[in-house]
């Protein structure tokens, strides 16, 4: 069974094939996953695993962490290309998360201040002000969409809250525009007996309609390349996903195809 990747709050830095050089930020616990989604492809595990002993991190220990590690670097001429918040679990539910991010910015200013920030959000939580407000600071504001269908988005990720739904989260991201880029998991599958596949064309076509309506940024569509919860999924190659992509590309929107 997959199970929690990150043992400390500062990790890497590790070479993510979207962003580079990452130096990562993990606000959840370092033994256990707290997350608003249970998706059946979290490289972190499912959240059955529980939240571990060790708590959460707090404002001031996250701050200290990073500082730690940013000073190490550049003592031992290492580069950098992004710090990035991701982790066991979404990191925007952290009581401090608004805080933490000024914090993380403050000391990329002084120590890399070429480096861009990127926060890997699964979007429940930008419904509230504070958090809207942190991710519109950060360089890479990326925010989950894997599906503009209820029936197929509750299947893949599985939300913590049941009033959660795909109209209200694209209204919501509409507000960002520009300033977020949408990822998106293209996968085919089974999951307790029910079929998953957001690469039909009703899939495909609602996924469009949304994205023009947010017109993000950008568009980061990938499939599996690790190991995950759920054993019967299928990842998309990337002859397919590039397939997709020009369907959203003739619409105007930028993709890029991981």
């Amino acid at each position: 069974m997959v199970t929690i990747l990150f043992h400390s709050t500062v990790f890497g830095p590790i070479h993510s094939r979207r962003l580079g050089t990452s130096l990562g930020v993990n606000l959840m616990p370092n033994d256990g996953k707290i997350c608003t989604f249970d998706c059946v492809y979290c490289e972190a595990g499912y959240n059955s695993q529980g939240k571990g002993t060790t708590g959460i991190s707090n404002r001031e220990e996250v701050k200290a962490e990073l500082e730690a590690k940013l000073k190490s670097m550049i003592e031992n001429g290492e580069n950098l290309d992004v710090i990035t918040f991701s982790g066991n679990g979404e990191p925007t539910i952290h009581p401090d998360f608004s805080g933490v991010v000024d914090d993380v910015i403050a000391l990329r200013d002084k120590y890399f201040p070429k480096v861009k920030i990127s926060v890997l959000s699964n979007s429940t939580m930008i419904f509230k002000q504070e958090v809207f407000d942190a991710l519109l600071k950060v360089d890479n504001n990326i925010l989950k969409l894997d599906s503009a269908i209820d029936s197929t988005m509750r299947k893949m990720n599985s939300p913590v809250s049941k009033n959660f739904n795909g109209k209200d989260l694209v209204e919501c991201l509409s507000k960002f525009g520009k300033d977020c880029i949408v990822q998106t998991m293209m996968l085919r599958g089974t999951h307790n007996g029910q079929e998953i596949d957001n690469t039909t064309d009703e899939e495909v076509e609602a996924l469009c309609e949304a994205y023009v309506k947010i017109q993000p940024q950008e568009v980061m569509l990938y499939s599996i390349d690790r190991e995950t919860p759920e054993q019967n999924l299928t990842k998309i190659q990337h002859d397919e996903l590039d397939a997709i992509a020009d369907r959203f590309r003739a619409k105007g929107i930028k993709v890029q195809v991981n």
